[in-house]
C-alpha cells in the first residue's frame, strides 16, 4: 500500500516547489502510478489551456482529472451514484478512471466543452502528495506530445516538452504498465470506454 508518509526529504522538497508552480498558475510534469502526466490547477483557464498547447493536444479532447481525495469531487461532480461509490472503494486509489456528469458551475477547458469529467485517484505516493500540497484536483494527462511516445522519465519529459513545462518533479522512472480502465457512469448503465489496468471481468464482479 502507498501511504502520503513514505515521500523522501528530497523529492518532498521537489513536491512542495511543484505544487507552488501549480497554485501560482504554471504548468507541471510529475510521476504517477504508470507514466508521467503533465498537471495544471483545473480550476486554472489559463493553465489549462497551457497544457493543450504544450502537448498539441486538440481543445476538442477532454483531459483527465486527478484528485487526491474524494472531498474534492464534490468541486467537479454533479452527484455520486451507488455505483459510483462502490468502484471507488474497490480501486481508488488505482487505475480506474470514472466519468461522471460534471457539477452544473464547474467549468474548465478540461472539459472540452462537454459535460462529463474524467477523474482518477492515483495509487502513487507523489502524485497523492503533490495534489494536497497544491490544494485543488489536477490535470492528469500523459507528460508528452500528443502522438508522441510515452514519458517514463524526467528526461524523457523535457525531451518531448522542453521548456513548455514550468517545472518538472522529477520521482525517478515511472513503471510505466497498462494505462487505467475508463468506465462512464454519467447514464443509466455503466459505460467501459476503455479497458486497462482494471478488467472488464473485475469490474463486472464489483458491478453486480
Amino acid at each position: 500500500m502507498h501511504h502520503a508518509d513514505n515521500v523522501p526529504a528530497d523529492i518532498l522538497e521537489q513536491v512542495k516547489k511543484c505544487a507552488a508552480v501549480l497554485r501560482s498558475g504554471g504548468i507541471a510534469a510529475y510521476p504517477t502510478d504508470t507514466v508521467y502526466g503533465l498537471g495544471a490547477d483545473v480550476h486554472n483557464y489559463k493553465a489549462v489551456i497551457n497544457v493543450f498547447t504544450a502537448k498539441q493536444r486538440p481543445l476538442s479532447l477532454p483531459l483527465p482529472v486527478l484528485i487526491a481525495d474524494i472531498a474534492q469531487l464534490d468541486e467537479l461532480i454533479a452527484d455520486i451514484s451507488p455505483l459510483a461509490t462502490k468502484l471507488m472503494a474497490k480501486f481508488w486509489p488505482g487505475g480506474l478512471t470514472i466519468v461522471f456528469t460534471a457539477a452544473p458551475d464547474f467549468t474548465s477547458p478540461a472539459l472540452a466543452g462537454g459535460r462529463k469529467v474524467a477523474v482518477r485517484m492515483p495509487g502513487h505516493a507523489i502524485t497523492l502528495r503533490l495534489i494536497r500540497e497544491t490544494g485543488c484536483p489536477v490535470v492528469g494527462t500523459s507528460a508528452n506530445l500528443h502522438g508522441g511516445p510515452l514519458a517514463l522519465t524526467a528526461a524523457e519529459v523535457r525531451s518531448q516538452l522542453g521548456t513548455a513545462a514550468d517545472f518538472i518533479l522529477d520521482g525517478g522512472p515511472c513503471p510505466g504498465g497498462i494505462e487505467s480502465t475508463i468506465v462512464d457512469v454519467s447514464g443509466d448503465k455503466p459505460v467501459i470506454l476503455r479497458t486497462g489496468a482494471i478488467t472488464e471481468e473485475d469490474l463486472l464482479d464489483s458491478m453486480s
